[in-house]
């Protein structure tokens, strides 16, 4: 056998354990491949196909964990407000009550009670608190309804709090277990970069001869492209205001890495990158990609202009329109930051920060 034989034999060989390994990896499944014949470019687009699977559970993965990770910090937050809040009522019932016994000594003595220190704790205008109240049998009464209104405040504070506790607990095990589920999907990730890898360079590049022939296909399917135009009002033309700002900033970013949960400054994922670009426009946006479908103002996408972001898929992946007919966004782990076609990738709709 001879050196080129060899080769040849090997490189058919590497092709076919890729499509075998990624074809036993457990998971959500994708059709598995047929032997495509070795080394041809049917196994190259099946081994294409096998490993954009991978990485889209990869990143419906990671926006789970982000918007877990988001509701637990949040109610973290809430939890601690309440827990100030009721140490405040207890604080407050606990001068309440010094204060009765207080002024049942004075009672007892038959003398008056001062107002003064009922005032401070009394309402919200403690000038105007215990007027009529100069008795200490009055200034007693008014105390006693005071102590019980703020057990009942203290009360409810108390089953807020506690239900925000149980809350808490809840959004932690749900946040562990979607850390857990990344995990095991960044492992698939891990083996099939390491597959892919082994790929011998004519492989590698048919592989990305494949990508880009799709890139250029989907430039066809963004409204306006066959008349010459970028698509709606985003024909390339320079951008102002907040968006421009906004994608000014996402542009700097073009060539850092794609980082699972990454939110800068070294790298991103692919919500992350948006999140961070408005918020340097000073418009602070949801930090998903579907906290942004579900909670910024849509639009047609023939009316995208630059600045919008383009929610893909079941808003598990987004980028921001640049004008064109093109997006910048952080396609995926093991990639740089670039711009694309932005009808590259099954479009859910559009929707605008800032408004």
């Amino acid at each position: 056998m001879n050196v080129s034989t060899g080769g040849r034999l090997r490189g058919r060989a590497t092709v076919a354990a890729l499509v075998c390994a990624i074809a036993l990896i457990p998971g959500p499944s994708y059709a598995a491949p047929n032997d495509p014949g070795p080394g041809n470019d049917s196994s190259i687009e099946r081994i294409r196909t096998e490993l954009d699977g991978l990485y889209r559970q990869a990143e419906v993965a990671t926006e789970a964990y982000d918007a877990a990770n988001v509701k637990a910090t949040r109610q973290t937050k809430r939890l601690a407000s309440l827990q100030t809040e009721l140490a405040r009522a207890e604080g407050r019932v606990n001068d309440l009550r010094d204060l009765v016994g207080a002024a049942a000594r004075t009672q007892y003595r038959g003398g008056y009670l001062a107002s003064t220190g009922i005032q401070l704790l009394l309402g919200d205008h403690p000038d105007q608190a215990l007027n009529e109240a100069a008795q200490t049998r009055q200034a007693m009464l008014g105390i006693a309804n005071a102590t019980e209104t703020q057990k009942s405040a203290r009360a409810e504070l108390d089953g807020r709090t506690e239900a925000a506790a149980k809350e808490l607990r809840e959004l932690t095990r749900t946040r562990e277990d979607k850390a857990g589920a990344k995990k095991e999907i960044e492992k698939k990730i891990t083996e099939a970069e390491r597959i892919e890898s082994g790929l011998e360079e004519k492989d590698t590049r048919k592989l990305a001869q494949l990508e880009k022939q799709r890139a250029e296909e989907s430039k066809s399917k963004w409204p306006g492209s066959g008349s010459g135009g970028g698509g709606g009002s985003g024909n390339g033309t320079k951008v102002s205001g907040a968006a421009g700002k906004a994608v000014g900033f996402a542009m700097a970013q073009i060539g850092k890495p794609y980082v699972w949960g990454a939110v800068g400054p070294s790298s991103y994922d692919c919500s992350g990158l948006t999140s961070a670009a408005w918020a340097a426009a000073g418009h602070p946006i949801p930090r998903t990609s579907q906290a942004q479908w579900q909670g910024l103002t849509r639009v047609s996408l023939a009316s995208a202009r630059p600045g919008d972001l383009i929610i893909y898929y079941d808003a598990t992946h987004v980028g921001m329109y640049i004008g064109g007919g093109q997006i910048v966004h952080a396609p995926r782990p093991g990639r740089m930051i670039t711009t694309a076609p932005a009808a590259s990738m099954p479009i859910l709709g559009v929707v605008r920060p800032g408004v």
